[in-house]
Protein backbone atom coordinates (compact mmCIF):
# COMPACT_ATOMS: atom_id res chain seq x y z
CA UNK A 1 0.00 0.00 0.00
CA UNK A 2 1.37 3.41 -0.98
CA UNK A 3 2.22 5.68 1.94
CA UNK A 4 0.27 8.92 2.27
CA UNK A 5 2.10 12.29 2.16
CA UNK A 6 1.59 12.59 5.93
CA UNK A 7 3.14 9.18 6.54
CA UNK A 8 6.13 10.10 4.36
CA UNK A 9 6.63 13.33 6.32
CA UNK A 10 6.47 11.46 9.61
CA UNK A 11 9.03 8.93 8.37
CA UNK A 12 11.32 11.77 7.23
CA UNK A 13 11.09 13.28 10.71
CA UNK A 14 12.07 9.98 12.32
CA UNK A 15 15.06 9.54 10.04
CA UNK A 16 16.39 13.10 9.87
CA UNK A 17 15.56 15.09 13.00
CA UNK A 18 17.66 15.33 16.14
CA UNK A 19 17.14 12.86 18.96
CA UNK A 20 15.98 15.89 20.97
CA UNK A 21 13.29 16.89 18.48
CA UNK A 22 9.59 16.47 19.21
CA UNK A 23 8.37 14.04 16.57
CA UNK A 24 4.78 14.55 15.54
CA UNK A 25 4.27 10.80 15.72
CA UNK A 26 5.12 11.02 19.44
CA UNK A 27 2.75 13.90 20.15
CA UNK A 28 0.52 13.70 23.22
CA UNK A 29 -2.28 14.55 20.82
CA UNK A 30 -5.46 16.59 21.07
CA UNK A 31 -8.02 16.80 23.84
CA UNK A 32 -10.62 15.57 21.34
CA UNK A 33 -9.42 12.78 19.06
CA UNK A 34 -9.68 13.36 15.31
CA UNK A 35 -9.02 11.17 12.26
CA UNK A 36 -5.59 11.60 10.66
CA UNK A 37 -5.23 13.83 7.62
CA UNK A 38 -3.67 12.18 4.57
CA UNK A 39 -1.75 15.30 3.50
CA UNK A 40 -0.66 17.05 6.68
CA UNK A 41 0.76 16.08 10.05
CA UNK A 42 -0.99 17.21 13.22
CA UNK A 43 1.49 20.05 13.76
CA UNK A 44 0.94 21.25 10.19
CA UNK A 45 -2.80 21.17 10.73
CA UNK A 46 -2.36 23.20 13.93
CA UNK A 47 -0.37 25.80 12.01
CA UNK A 48 -3.10 26.06 9.38
CA UNK A 49 -5.88 26.34 11.97
CA UNK A 50 -4.08 29.22 13.67
CA UNK A 51 -3.50 31.10 10.42
CA UNK A 52 -7.15 30.77 9.46
CA UNK A 53 -8.63 31.74 12.83
CA UNK A 54 -10.20 35.16 13.44
CA UNK A 55 -7.85 36.08 16.29
CA UNK A 56 -4.86 35.74 13.96
CA UNK A 57 -6.38 38.14 11.44
CA UNK A 58 -7.01 40.72 14.16
CA UNK A 59 -3.28 40.88 14.92
CA UNK A 60 -2.91 43.05 11.82
CA UNK A 61 -4.63 45.90 13.67
CA UNK A 62 -3.15 45.55 17.15
CA UNK A 63 -0.32 47.69 18.47
CA UNK A 64 3.12 46.21 18.96
CA UNK A 65 4.92 49.27 20.35
CA UNK A 66 4.15 52.06 17.89
CA UNK A 67 0.62 52.97 16.92
CA UNK A 68 0.22 51.74 13.35
CA UNK A 69 -1.77 54.80 12.19
CA UNK A 70 1.31 56.95 12.80
CA UNK A 71 3.23 55.25 10.01
CA UNK A 72 2.91 52.44 7.51
CA UNK A 73 6.24 50.79 8.30
CA UNK A 74 6.07 50.30 12.05
CA UNK A 75 5.56 46.76 13.26
CA UNK A 76 2.15 45.66 14.44
CA UNK A 77 1.37 42.50 16.36
CA UNK A 78 1.00 40.50 13.15
CA UNK A 79 4.32 41.51 11.62
CA UNK A 80 5.98 40.87 14.98
CA UNK A 81 4.49 37.37 14.93
CA UNK A 82 5.83 36.75 11.43
CA UNK A 83 9.32 37.91 12.38
CA UNK A 84 9.32 35.67 15.45
CA UNK A 85 8.25 32.74 13.28
CA UNK A 86 10.96 33.37 10.69
CA UNK A 87 13.70 33.55 13.32
CA UNK A 88 12.42 30.47 15.11
CA UNK A 89 12.20 28.39 11.95
CA UNK A 90 15.79 29.28 11.08
CA UNK A 91 16.90 28.09 14.52
CA UNK A 92 14.82 24.91 14.41
CA UNK A 93 16.13 24.00 10.98
CA UNK A 94 19.74 24.58 12.00
CA UNK A 95 19.30 22.38 15.09
CA UNK A 96 17.37 19.65 13.21
CA UNK A 97 14.33 20.21 15.42
CA UNK A 98 10.70 20.18 14.34
CA UNK A 99 10.03 23.24 12.16
CA UNK A 100 6.30 22.58 11.90
CA UNK A 101 5.83 22.54 15.66
CA UNK A 102 8.03 25.60 16.09
CA UNK A 103 6.08 27.48 13.43
CA UNK A 104 2.69 26.64 14.93
CA UNK A 105 3.74 27.78 18.41
CA UNK A 106 5.14 31.07 17.12
CA UNK A 107 2.13 31.86 14.95
CA UNK A 108 -0.18 31.38 17.94
CA UNK A 109 1.92 32.86 20.72
CA UNK A 110 0.40 36.38 20.74
CA UNK A 111 -3.23 35.68 19.80
CA UNK A 112 -4.34 36.82 23.25
CA UNK A 113 -2.73 40.25 23.24
CA UNK A 114 -4.98 43.19 24.00
CA UNK A 115 -5.41 46.36 21.94
CA UNK A 116 -2.86 49.14 22.62
CA UNK A 117 0.07 46.89 23.41
CA UNK A 118 1.31 46.24 26.92
CA UNK A 119 -0.48 49.31 28.25
CA UNK A 120 -3.72 47.65 27.22
CA UNK A 121 -2.69 44.43 28.95
CA UNK A 122 -2.05 46.35 32.17
CA UNK A 123 -5.56 47.83 32.09
CA UNK A 124 -7.22 44.46 31.47
CA UNK A 125 -5.08 42.81 34.18
CA UNK A 126 -6.10 45.53 36.66
CA UNK A 127 -9.74 44.77 35.89
CA UNK A 128 -9.26 40.98 35.92
CA UNK A 129 -6.04 40.16 37.87
CA UNK A 130 -5.62 36.66 36.46
CA UNK A 131 -5.32 37.98 32.90
CA UNK A 132 -2.07 37.25 31.07
CA UNK A 133 -1.80 37.49 27.31
CA UNK A 134 -0.12 34.09 26.92
CA UNK A 135 -2.86 32.34 28.88
CA UNK A 136 -5.47 34.28 26.94
CA UNK A 137 -3.84 32.97 23.76
CA UNK A 138 -4.39 29.44 25.06
CA UNK A 139 -7.98 30.30 26.00
CA UNK A 140 -8.58 31.51 22.45
CA UNK A 141 -7.35 28.30 20.83
CA UNK A 142 -8.98 26.01 23.42
CA UNK A 143 -12.29 27.73 24.15
CA UNK A 144 -13.16 30.84 22.17
CA UNK A 145 -12.25 29.42 18.75
CA UNK A 146 -12.05 25.75 19.77
CA UNK A 147 -9.17 24.87 17.45
CA UNK A 148 -8.46 21.59 19.27
CA UNK A 149 -4.69 21.95 18.93
CA UNK A 150 -2.13 19.39 20.04
CA UNK A 151 -0.71 19.50 23.56
CA UNK A 152 2.76 20.55 22.37
CA UNK A 153 1.50 23.63 20.52
CA UNK A 154 -0.69 24.74 23.42
CA UNK A 155 2.14 24.18 25.88
CA UNK A 156 4.54 26.25 23.77
CA UNK A 157 2.03 29.09 23.52
CA UNK A 158 1.33 29.05 27.26
CA UNK A 159 5.01 29.07 28.24
CA UNK A 160 6.50 31.40 25.63
CA UNK A 161 6.85 34.31 28.08
CA UNK A 162 9.86 34.53 30.36
CA UNK A 163 7.59 35.46 33.27
CA UNK A 164 6.15 31.95 33.39
CA UNK A 165 7.68 29.73 36.11
CA UNK A 166 7.54 26.67 33.84
CA UNK A 167 9.64 26.06 30.76
CA UNK A 168 8.07 24.77 27.56
CA UNK A 169 7.92 20.98 27.45
CA UNK A 170 9.70 20.84 24.08
CA UNK A 171 12.87 22.38 22.68
CA UNK A 172 10.69 23.81 19.92
CA UNK A 173 8.75 25.71 22.58
CA UNK A 174 12.02 26.93 24.09
CA UNK A 175 13.05 28.20 20.66
CA UNK A 176 9.81 30.20 20.45
CA UNK A 177 10.59 31.79 23.82
CA UNK A 178 14.03 32.96 22.63
CA UNK A 179 12.85 33.94 19.14
CA UNK A 180 10.16 36.19 20.61
CA UNK A 181 12.74 38.15 22.59
CA UNK A 182 15.28 38.25 19.75
CA UNK A 183 12.63 39.56 17.38
CA UNK A 184 11.11 42.29 19.52
CA UNK A 185 14.41 43.62 20.84
CA UNK A 186 15.73 44.07 17.34
CA UNK A 187 12.62 45.30 15.56
CA UNK A 188 11.81 47.71 18.38
CA UNK A 189 15.26 49.26 18.02
CA UNK A 190 14.61 49.52 14.28
CA UNK A 191 11.21 51.17 14.84
CA UNK A 192 12.58 53.53 17.51
CA UNK A 193 15.28 54.69 15.11
CA UNK A 194 12.63 55.17 12.41
CA UNK A 195 10.63 57.28 14.87
CA UNK A 196 13.78 59.29 15.72
CA UNK A 197 13.52 58.32 19.34
CA UNK A 198 16.89 56.58 19.20
CA UNK A 199 19.95 56.46 17.03
CA UNK A 200 22.43 53.60 16.80
CA UNK A 201 24.91 55.68 18.83
CA UNK A 202 22.49 55.76 21.77
CA UNK A 203 22.61 52.00 22.26
CA UNK A 204 24.61 50.60 25.21
CA UNK A 205 28.15 49.53 24.46
CA UNK A 206 27.25 45.94 25.33
CA UNK A 207 24.77 46.01 22.46
CA UNK A 208 27.06 47.32 19.77
CA UNK A 209 30.28 45.63 20.92
CA UNK A 210 28.85 42.18 21.64
CA UNK A 211 25.82 41.96 19.36
CA UNK A 212 26.73 44.33 16.54
CA UNK A 213 25.85 47.82 15.36
CA UNK A 214 23.15 47.02 12.81
CA UNK A 215 19.80 45.24 12.80
CA UNK A 216 21.10 42.41 10.62
CA UNK A 217 24.30 41.92 12.61
CA UNK A 218 22.46 41.76 15.92
CA UNK A 219 20.04 39.09 14.75
CA UNK A 220 22.83 37.11 13.10
CA UNK A 221 24.90 37.24 16.29
CA UNK A 222 22.06 36.19 18.59
CA UNK A 223 20.75 33.42 16.36
CA UNK A 224 24.21 32.11 15.51
CA UNK A 225 25.26 32.04 19.15
CA UNK A 226 22.07 30.28 20.21
CA UNK A 227 22.50 27.62 17.53
CA UNK A 228 26.17 27.04 18.42
CA UNK A 229 25.47 26.71 22.14
CA UNK A 230 22.34 24.58 21.72
CA UNK A 231 23.62 22.17 19.05
CA UNK A 232 23.22 18.61 20.32
CA UNK A 233 22.07 19.79 23.76
CA UNK A 234 18.84 18.97 25.57
CA UNK A 235 17.99 22.62 26.18
CA UNK A 236 18.05 25.88 24.24
CA UNK A 237 20.56 28.41 25.53
CA UNK A 238 22.93 31.26 24.67
CA UNK A 239 26.48 31.98 25.78
CA UNK A 240 26.72 34.15 28.89
CA UNK A 241 28.07 37.25 27.14
CA UNK A 242 25.42 37.24 24.40
CA UNK A 243 22.60 36.55 26.86
CA UNK A 244 23.78 39.36 29.13
CA UNK A 245 24.07 41.75 26.18
CA UNK A 246 20.53 40.84 25.13
CA UNK A 247 19.29 41.48 28.68
CA UNK A 248 21.09 44.84 28.83
CA UNK A 249 19.54 45.85 25.51
CA UNK A 250 16.07 44.88 26.70
CA UNK A 251 16.51 46.89 29.93
CA UNK A 252 17.65 49.90 27.90
CA UNK A 253 14.56 49.67 25.67
CA UNK A 254 12.25 49.53 28.67
CA UNK A 255 13.84 52.65 30.12
CA UNK A 256 14.17 54.65 26.91
CA UNK A 257 11.30 53.45 24.71
CA UNK A 258 8.64 51.28 26.33
CA UNK A 259 8.23 53.27 29.56
CA UNK A 260 10.31 56.40 29.20
CA UNK A 261 8.38 57.67 26.17
CA UNK A 262 4.85 56.99 27.37
CA UNK A 263 3.29 60.11 28.83
CA UNK A 264 0.67 60.23 31.57
CA UNK A 265 -1.94 61.44 29.07
CA UNK A 266 -1.43 58.40 26.87
CA UNK A 267 -1.66 55.97 29.78
CA UNK A 268 -4.78 57.72 31.00
CA UNK A 269 -6.34 57.59 27.54
CA UNK A 270 -5.81 53.82 27.20
CA UNK A 271 -7.14 53.31 30.72
CA UNK A 272 -10.24 55.40 30.02
CA UNK A 273 -11.04 53.61 26.75
CA UNK A 274 -10.58 50.03 27.91
CA UNK A 275 -11.88 50.44 31.47
CA UNK A 276 -15.06 52.05 30.15
CA UNK A 277 -15.61 49.17 27.74
CA UNK A 278 -14.83 46.53 30.36
CA UNK A 279 -17.19 48.01 32.93
CA UNK A 280 -19.96 48.36 30.39
CA UNK A 281 -19.77 44.75 29.21
CA UNK A 282 -19.04 43.18 32.61
CA UNK A 283 -22.52 43.35 34.06
CA UNK A 284 -22.91 42.10 37.63
CA UNK A 285 -21.78 38.48 37.52
CA UNK A 286 -18.39 36.78 37.41
CA UNK A 287 -19.22 35.05 34.13
CA UNK A 288 -20.15 38.41 32.62
CA UNK A 289 -16.78 39.82 33.71
CA UNK A 290 -14.93 36.96 32.00
CA UNK A 291 -16.98 37.47 28.84
CA UNK A 292 -16.19 41.19 28.95
CA UNK A 293 -12.47 40.45 29.16
CA UNK A 294 -12.70 38.00 26.25
CA UNK A 295 -14.53 40.59 24.16
CA UNK A 296 -12.49 43.70 24.98
CA UNK A 297 -9.10 41.96 24.99
CA UNK A 298 -9.90 40.60 21.55
CA UNK A 299 -10.57 44.02 20.06
CA UNK A 300 -8.25 45.69 17.59
CA UNK A 301 -7.05 49.20 18.38
CA UNK A 302 -9.39 50.84 15.90
CA UNK A 303 -12.41 48.77 16.97
CA UNK A 304 -11.83 49.70 20.62
CA UNK A 305 -11.71 53.39 19.68
CA UNK A 306 -14.89 53.09 17.65
CA UNK A 307 -16.69 51.07 20.32
CA UNK A 308 -15.79 53.65 22.97
CA UNK A 309 -17.11 56.51 20.84
CA UNK A 310 -20.34 54.66 20.04
CA UNK A 311 -20.87 53.79 23.70
CA UNK A 312 -20.13 57.23 25.18
CA UNK A 313 -21.22 59.44 22.25
CA UNK A 314 -18.01 61.42 22.58
CA UNK A 315 -14.60 61.33 20.88
CA UNK A 316 -12.08 58.89 22.28
CA UNK A 317 -9.25 60.43 24.31
CA UNK A 318 -6.32 61.38 22.13
CA UNK A 319 -3.49 58.85 21.82
CA UNK A 320 -1.04 61.53 20.81
CA UNK A 321 2.09 59.63 21.82
CA UNK A 322 2.76 56.82 19.39
CA UNK A 323 4.91 54.69 21.70
CA UNK A 324 2.64 52.44 23.73
CA UNK A 325 5.00 49.80 25.10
Amino acid sequence: MTATPRERIEETERSSLSEHAQLVSDSKGRDKAEPDDDLRTDFQRDRDRIIHCKAFRRLAHKTQVFLAPEGDHYRVRLTHTLEVTQIARTIARALALNEDLTEAICLGHDLGHTPFGHLGEEVVAAFHPSFKHNLQSVRIVEVLEDLNLTFEVRDGIANHTWSMPTMPATLEGQIARYADRIAYINHDIDDAIRARILSETDLPSETTEVLGATHAKRITRMVGDLVNVSAGADEIAMSDDVFEAMATTRKFLFEEVYLGRVGAATSAAVDEILSTLLRHHAGAGKEDAVAAVDYVAGMTDRFALRAYEELTSRPAPSLSVEVLG
